[in-house]
């Protein structure tokens, strides 16, 4: 089948790689442009582009779509029979949803239409959620608002973070695409019930604030991950990633640091014991291997 790809971080490569596969003709892979990135911020390729690179596929980075009629009708060009996007970080303009004979196919990582929008895996763990999924949607002009094609859900671990989630979902979406584009299952309208959205999300996103309850908090650690990422404020003002945390049963003022051999951090309810944390310039590592160089006496108050 001739088609386009539509996608750009590491979530959208397993299904590239399972068309490529499948023997479907790849017209062409959009993605995002190259991004500044790490220390020497230079231009850096996203997951997508580079798998497309490895397969030997055409790639394809506009900018800005919704505003480039030229983009558009060189899509409008490719003569597709389907799109299928997957995390693909641009709106489609109506011009592209409607120029492929067969619509334009999403793979969206939740069970529709709860979590609709741009973070769906976050959201799902933010959330304490039991569940999540996969589904495979026919595009229309609402956000993740069309038709379902297949679905499958899938339990969340309890340790989850979104970047284990994540991977696992690829999958699942990778295997749904082949199965849809096989056999083509009737689409069938979401429900008009248990509609929540899972808005995009930012570095400020990351900021801990200590007066929420530890249970929010360990989420939060695990649902950004790896990004946007959390942090808190080591006095006097360096900024502390934290990496990995667990549960604490302990009490006290939010945001002060319970114990002296170890960082175990009083929240609104309960604390959390900082398992992995990172400052500036330094490699991440473990709290006991900070604390033999950063002394943070107990009655510490991190910040917000």
């Amino acid at each position: 089948m001739r088609l386009a790809f539509m996608g750009s971080p590491a979530f959208a490569v397993p299904a590239l790689r399972a068309l490529h596969a499948d023997r479907h003709d790849i017209a062409a892979v959009y993605c995002q442009p190259p991004r500044p990135a790490r220390r020497g911020q230079r231009l850096q390729p996203c997951a997508v582009q580079l798998a497309a690179d490895e397969l030997g596929l055409p790639v394809r980075t506009p900018a800005r779509l919704r505003r480039d009629p030229e983009a558009q009708a060189a899509f409008a060009a490719l003569g597709l029979e389907v799109a299928v996007v997957a995390a693909y970080g641009q709106i489609l303009p109506e011009t592209m949803l409607e120029a492929p004979a067969r619509g334009c196919l999403n793979i969206h990582a939740s069970l529709l239409p709860r979590w609709r929008g741009a973070a769906p895996i976050q959201a799902a763990i933010l959330a304490g959620d039991a569940e999540t999924g996969v589904c495979i949607m026919q595009m229309d002009a609402g956000l993740d608002t069309g038709p379902e094609l297949l679905r499958q859900a899938v339990p969340i671990p309890p340790a989850s973070s979104a970047a284990t989630l994540s991977a696992m979902l690829a999958g699942v979406g990778a295997r749904l695409i082949l199965q849809v584009l096989g056999r083509w299952p009737r689409p069938v309208p979401q429900p008009g019930t248990g509609i929540t959205y899972a808005p995009k999300l930012s570095r400020a996103d990351g900021r801990i604030d200590w007066i929420q309850d530890a249970i929010a908090l360990e989420r939060r650690v695990r649902a950004f991950d790896p990004w946007p990422g959390t942090h808190t404020v080591l006095p006097p003002d360096t900024m502390l990633k934290v990496l990995g945390a667990e549960l604490v049963d302990a009490s006290g003022d939010p945001g002060a640091v319970l114990a002296s051999d170890g960082l175990v951090v009083a929240c609104g309810t309960g604390a959390l014991r900082l398992l992995r944390v990172q400052v500036p310039g330094r490699p991440a590592m473990d709290a006991a291997a900070f604390l033999r160089g950063h002394r943070v006496p107990a009655g510490t108050v991190l910040g917000p």
